[in-house]
């Protein structure tokens, strides 16, 4: 299968099942301008299956980072309105939202004022809080994330190699990985979704109060609500119809009881936090909160993430996978989220997905505080599992139930 089938199978992917558009439907396709082959073909797909309207925004991080040397600390704060209006009608018209990953400039960002950033990008997503709460939270919209090769991120995973034969290598691995590199792709990710479900079906029976992580300098307690359930594979969106809001995806998350996570953990993988990698990161914490924390690099721009706002120093999920990933698998560090985040059971602070709580359409605000769901402008993750670690569940019953065993699934 040459390179441009692949590439067509891989749009048809990220629209037909990921998105899964609707007759009728509004996208909104945000990319950097290196991907705007891909753009194209996502938004060819869209047309095809009958969107009313496709709007790409091409963006470019050399910008982001001239505003930040050049603004004021007031301007880097300033959000036009229009953006939030924006934001706030995909939610209203039950749109598609879309975002390309996979920089052509990675580390753009590193060397700059972590705080500065920050600020930056939390006056941004409080500008947009609707859409993160609702449309996200709440699954009002169709959305997924995808990733496409660039020379730059190439070069992190294949040092050895020059440009375009790295960029080649990527592009491979994220077909792979997608499979979409297979004529039968999406029955391929419907089979997938199925044992996602069946999963999480699992899990949700043996009525979890308790996952317990031990591992390398890692022994940590994360309790669910009562009312939380797992989540895995597709979501089901405002027309009544699964999307896919991650591909690749292969966990099966939830949302923790924010003020009961207690224990010490170390991350498996590094990250990146506001364009600065994290590497090394042991957290500690008690009644839910990082009481404290080391890194090898990235301490300060970390630090000031988990200080954006109160909910950022707690936990608003707990994801588990299992080393049969094909992104495990494939033996590297992708030092991009969406691929990392799928090869090892991870935490992440800030917002809870409210949509992995039962009856969440039933609940008031007041409901989801007192049930433990977090609230933050923020969400990242962290990978906290390798072949070295075991999950144990604690059951409300007082059962225990053995998850994991050395990254492998035990269920």
């Amino acid at each position: 299968m040459d390179f441009q089938t692949k590439l067509r199978n891989y749009a048809d992917l990220l629209v037909t099942h990921g998105l899964n558009i609707q007759e009728g439907q509004m996208l909104n396709l945000t990319a950097e301008i290196c991907h705007q082959e891909l753009a194209y073909l996502v938004a060819e797909a869209a047309y095809e299956r009958g969107a009313k309207f496709v709007q790409v925004d091409f963006i470019d991080p050399r910008l982001e980072r001239l505003r930040i040397q050049k603004s004021s600390e007031e301007n880097l704060q300033f959000v036009p309105q229009w953006i939030s209006a924006k934001y706030n009608e995909l939610v209203d018209d039950k749109a598609a939202n879309m975002r390309i990953l996979g920089s052509e400039f990675p580390d753009i960002l590193s060397d700059l004022d972590p705080q500065a950033v920050n600020n930056m990008r939390m006056a941004q997503r409080g500008a947009i809080k609707y859409f993160y709460e609702v449309g996200i939270g709440r699954s009002k919209v169709h959305w997924t994330l995808g990733a496409a090769a660039t020379p730059a991120w190439a070069k992190k995973l294949f040092p050895l190699l020059d440009e375009d034969e790295a960029c080649a290598r990527l592009w491979d691995e994220i077909f792979h990985i997608c499979r979409v590199d297979r004529e039968d792709y999406l029955e391929a990710w419907r089979e997938h979704n199925d044992h996602l479900h069946q999963r999480c079906a699992v899990l949700d029976k043996l009525k979890i109060e308790c996952l317990h992580f031990t591992g390398p300098d890692t022994d940590l307690k994360v309790y669910l609500s009562e009312h939380a359930k797992f989540k895995g594979g597709g979501d089901q969106g405002p027309f009544g119809v699964e999307f896919e809001p991650n591909i690749p995806t292969e966990e099966c998350f939830t949302t923790p009881n924010r003020k009961r996570t207690e224990g010490k953990v170390k991350t498996t993988r590094p990250f990146f936090i506001n364009g600065v990698l994290i590497e090394d990161l042991v957290l500690e914490f008690k009644e839910g909160k990082i009481s404290n924390f080391t890194a090898s690099s990235g301490s300060e721009t970390f630090s000031a993430y988990i200080n954006s706002d109160e909910g950022a120093s707690y936990l608003g999920e707990v994801a588990l996978v299992g080393i049969d990933s094909p992104v495990y698998q494939s033996g590297h560090v992708f030092q991009e989220i969406l691929y990392d985040e799928n090869a090892a059971c991870h935490i992440a602070v800030g917002m809870a997905y409210k949509f992995c709580i039962r009856d969440q359409e039933k609940m008031s605000a007041e409901d989801f505080i007192h049930i433990g769901c977090n609230e933050s402008k923020v969400h990242t993750d962290m990978m906290i599992s390798s072949e070295k670690v075991d999950v144990v569940a604690h059951s409300f019953s007082g059962e225990e139930h053995l998850l994991i065993k050395n990254g492998e699934w035990q269920i």
